[in-house]
C-alpha cells in the first residue's frame, strides 16, 4: 500500500506539472499565483498522503520508541532501487514545479530536487516509530541517492542525461504468495519484485557534439532485476498448507536501448503532455540479459 501511494504521487505530480507547463504556452500567469499553487498544492498532497498512510497502514499497529532495522538483505536490494527511483522522479517533478512558480534556480534545485528525499524520509520516520517495522538506513541512503543523482546532473550539465526508470512484466511467482506478491495485475505491478526492473537510461546524444545527427531521443539502458523470490529474506516452503516449489533466488543484469520520451517534441500539445508524463517508464526493446546463474539470454522484446 505504501508503494502504491508513492507511485500514484509520481503520476499525479507528472500530470500536474505537465499541465502547468502546457498552460504557459498560451497565457502569462502571475508568478505570485503560481507560487501559491505550488506551495498549497504541495502541502496538500504531502499532508493528505501522510494522513492516508497513517490511517491505512500505521494506526492498527502499536507504536514504539524510534528504532532502526537492517533490511538491506531483503528482496536482493530491489526495494532499495525502488526507493531511489521514486526519490529521483519526485525530486525532478518538484524542481519543475518550483521553476514554473518563478522560484530561483537555487530554490528549485535544492528544495524541489530534495523533495523526494524529504517525502520518503517522513515515511521512514513513521516506520521508525512503528513496533512492526523500523527505520531503514539502507532506505535513507537510497532516498538520498535518487535526489543526488538529479541534483548532481543539474549542477553539472543543467539537464538530465542519465535517468532512473522502471519496467514491469508478469511472472509465475506471484501465484504462490498472492498475499505478498499480489493476487491481481494492479497489485502485482506494485508488489511483485520478480517482475520489476530498474534502469539507468543514458541519453547518448547529450554526450556527443551539438551538431551530431544522432537521434536525441535514443538512449542506452542498463538494468537490474531479480527473480525466484517468494519471500523477502528467503523463500517460503509452505503457504496455507500448500507446498511451494523450490526456486533459486538470482540477480539479473540487462543491456538494452530506450526511448527518452521527454526529448521528443511533437507539435501536438496533448501528445507532448503524454510523452513527458511517461518518461519514468523504460520503453520495451530487444534486451541482453546476464544473470548470477551464469546464463546469457536474449529477449526479443523485454518489459
Amino acid at each position: 500500500m505504501k508503494k502504491l501511494f508513492l507511485w500514484l504521487i509520481i503520476i499525479l505530480l507528472a500530470l500536474n506539472t505537465n499541465a502547468q507547463n502546457d498552460t504557459t504556452l498560451n497565457a502569462k500567469e502571475n508568478y505570485s499565483l503560481r507560487k501559491k499553487l505550488v506551495y498549497i498544492g504541495g502541502a496538500s498532497i504531502y499532508t493528505g498522503t501522510m494522513v492516508g498512510l497513517y490511517s491505512m497502514w500505521y494506526k492498527d499497529y502499536p507504536m514504539n520508541g524510534f528504532h532502526f532495522i537492517n533490511d538491506n538483505h531483503e528482496w536482493l536490494q530491489m526495494d532499495k532501487l525502488g526507493h531511489a527511483t521514486t526519490s529521483y522522479h519526485v525530486g525532478r517533478l518538484g524542481y519543475e514545479a518550483f521553476k514554473w512558480s518563478g522560484a530561483s534556480e537555487k530554490t528549485a534545485l535544492w528544495v524541489g530536487g530534495f523533495s523526494g528525499s524529504i517525502f520518503l524520509t517522513t515515511i521512514e520516520t513513521l516506520d521508525g516509530f512503528s513496533a512492526e517495522w523500523g527505520a531503514s538506513p539502507g532506505d535513507l541512503i537510497a532516498n538520498t541517492s535518487g535526489s543526488v543523482l538529479f541534483i548532481g546532473q543539474q549542477l553539472l550539465w543543467n539537464e538530465q542525461r542519465i535517468m532512473l526508470k522502471t519496467s514491469f512484466h508478469t511472472t509465475s511467482f506471484a501465484q504462490y504468495r498472492p498475499d505478498l506478491l499480489g493476487s491481481n495485475l494492479p497489485q502485482r505491478l506494485i508488489k511483485d519484485y520478480n517482475g520489476q526492473t530498474y534502469w539507468l537510461s543514458c541519453n547518448i546524444a547529450s554526450f556527443l557534439p551539438p551538431k551530431s545527427l544522432f537521434p536525441k531521443w535514443l538512449n542506452i539502458a542498463f538494468g537490474y532485476g531479480a527473480e525466484g523470490m517468494t519471500g523477502s529474506n528467503s523463500n517460503s516452503i509452505i503457504y496455507k498448507g500448500n507446498t511451494i516449489p523450490s526456486f533459486n533466488r538470482y540477480r539479473q543484469y540487462y543491456l538494452s536501448l530506450d526511448i527518452e520520451t521527454s526529448r521528443i517534441k511533437p507539435k501536438n500539445r496533448f501528445l507532448k503532455f503524454v510523452l513527458k508524463g511517461i518518461s519514468f517508464i523504460k520503453i520495451p526493446f530487444p534486451t541482453l540479459e546476464i544473470n548470477s546463474q551464469n546464463q546469457i539470454k536474449g529477449h526479443w522484446l523485454y518489459f
